[in-house]
């Protein structure tokens, strides 16, 4: 296995990783910290497929100061998290059925996708291609219209 596809591995995994403790860490100073480890792996990511202004661009603004942004504010508010959590079993039934409902519309629009990507008899898909790729011949030809000309009063 290349070394190019080992660390897109790795990237991936750290980036899915880091995602998912971003939402479900209880403290949110972890959490940021969770979120700049997500963007800095993704800029990884970047650098893997060549676009390095991306990756420089992602850490410069996300990190540098979206996500030190969050920390500060969060480390300097001092949240009670005591009375955050009471009210978390009262709208669990709610979030369930929300997240229920975002996941079959998930489900349909993947499987909308999968449906029309088979090929089907009888139907022919464009040659976009021909269509950019045109010769002179095939090209419009651009009249120049003077100024005032066509305009009726």
């Amino acid at each position: 296995m290349p070394v190019q596809a080992i660390a897109f591995y790795l990237l991936a995994f750290v980036t899915i990783a880091a995602g998912l403790l971003v939402v479900s860490a209880r403290n949110p100073v972890h959490s940021v910290l969770f979120l700049i480890t997500a963007f800095f792996s993704a800029a990884g990511l970047f650098v893997l497929l060549g676009a390095e202004f991306l990756a420089m661009l992602l850490v410069v603004v996300y990190v540098g100061a979206v996500a030190v942004l969050f920390l500060f504010v969060v480390m300097m508010l001092d949240v009670d998290f005591a009375e955050l959590r009471q009210g978390f079993v009262q709208y669990l039934p709610l979030g369930g059925l929300i997240a229920l409902v975002i996941a079959i519309e998930m489900v349909m629009v993947v499987g909308a996708i999968v449906l029309t990507l088979r090929h089907k008899p009888g139907v022919k898909r464009q040659d976009i291609g021909k269509q950019v790729a045109r010769t002179p011949k095939t090209g419009m030809e651009l009249v120049q219209i003077k100024p005032g000309e066509g305009i009726s009063e």
